[in-house]
């Protein structure tokens, strides 16, 4: 449990990289990058994992980086989203209880589920069990009009709040959000995207 957010909380943040329209219909694989931070100042590890475009092993692959990490002492897991790699839908309480870590999620944009149900239904034979993994995630917290969202597992609002604060150096995304980002898109395509 945490009690009160340190500057200095050891937080891992989780983002894909880049993937093309073709690799969707092979079920190729993109990487899934963690950067293991001390709050927004200073990086001091970073995970990799490899994780099925529309697959349905992100929530495993997170599981298994940080349980078999040599950082014992990570308080926190941020996510951007809860679809990776496409529609590789994280089950964060799931995620949650497997790790004893708390979750925030954290976008930019609210996303439209209704969307995202009648595509997951187009498209995928197990559109239940993606739609239901959707329907179980906490509910959207706006964090700042229009511009950010949270949701959090594990933890109340408020900490959740003050995590995101705490770990956000410039713009809007914490920093190892934006630096897994960064990380992940130049090993998919040789040079790091804008967050």
């Amino acid at each position: 449990m945490i009690r009160k957010v340190k500057p200095q909380i050891r937080v891992v943040g989780f983002d894909d990289g880049t993937f093309s329209f073709s690799s969707k219909l092979n079920r190729e694989r993109t990487v899934l990058i963690g950067v293991v931070m001390k709050g927004s100042q200073e990086v001091v590890g970073v995970l990799s994992r490899w994780i099925t475009v529309d697959g349905r092993d992100a929530t495993d692959a997170m599981i298994d980086a940080v349980l078999s990490s040599r950082f014992k002492d990570l308080r926190v897991i941020l996510l951007k989203g809860i679809t990776y790699a496409g529609f590789n839908v994280v089950d964060v309480e799931r995620l949650y209880r497997e790790t004893g870590l708390p979750v925030v999620v954290v976008v930019r944009k609210k996303p439209d589920l209704v969307a995202m149900e009648n595509a997951l239904r187009k498209h995928f034979p197990d559109a239940k069990e993606r739609v239901e993994l959707l329907r179980k995630a906490p509910p959207l917290l706006e964090l700042i009009p229009g511009k950010l969202y949270i949701q959090a597992v594990g933890l109340d609002e408020e900490t959740a709040r003050e995590i995101v604060r705490v770990t956000t150096k410039t713009g809007l995304i914490p920093e190892p959000l934006r630096l897994a980002h960064m990380i992940a898109s130049a090993v998919m395509t040789g040079e790091s995207t804008r967050e």
